[in-house]
């Protein structure tokens, strides 16, 4: 059996983190400028999945033939609505205003792709907020700047820690990588 070498495609420091968690190596790669728009005909796990397979379609050319790469996409829906990462602060605040004393669905992506084959899948956590005030959204989005965050906010952040009361599913899907999951799908794939 061939060794797979694994390329994480992401320069998001909680998915090196996670990966890492999992003690295999991997090697990180990250090309600029992919294209993360979808479909407006796409609903629920669909827009993640297409995302991290469009990323993964880029990545392609740049793959050996022993590597595994690994891209990932996380979205946040509430009520059907998606709410992805906001443009400036104003946005910030009134997706956390949204969020607040409701439950909403993070959605993560992930597509697994060789050189001959591409796999792809996807994993839910329902995440419930308590009632935030308002001075505490500020707060928060003053001193974490949330920007690149899905939703507005970092689950592992100041406002996870004070908001979040319930969870259903991966705590580290929420985060950005689904790990249990991505290990199974990965120990499927290469029987290792």
């Amino acid at each position: 059996m061939v060794t797979m070498h694994l390329i994480l495609a992401s320069n998001s420091p909680r998915r090196k983190e996670l990966l890492a968690g999992l003690e295999m190596p991997f090697e990180v790669r990250v090309l600029e400028g992919i294209d993360e728009r979808y479909p407006d005909t796409l609903q629920g796990e669909e827009i993640p999945i297409y995302i991290s397979a469009q990323k993964a379609k880029a990545y392609l050319p740049t793959l050996a033939e022993d590597e595994l790469l690994i891209t990932a996409d996380t979205v946040v829906m509430l009520e059907g609505r998606v709410l992805g990462k906001p443009h400036d602060r104003d946005e910030a605040i009134q997706m956390l205003s949204d969020l607040s004393g409701r439950t909403h669905e993070v959605i993560t992506g992930v597509t697994l792709a060789s050189t001959v084959k591409q796999h792809s899948f996807a994993s839910v956590s329902n995440v419930t907020f308590a009632s935030l005030d308002m001075k505490d959204i500020i707060h928060y989005v003053d001193n974490y700047r949330p920007f690149d965050k899905a939703g507005a906010y970092g689950i592992q952040e100041w406002i996870g820690f004070i908001g979040v009361t319930r969870i259903e599913g991966s705590y580290f899907n929420v985060m950005g990588l689904p790990v249990q999951r991505l290990y199974e799908e990965l120990r499927s794939l290469t029987g290792v």
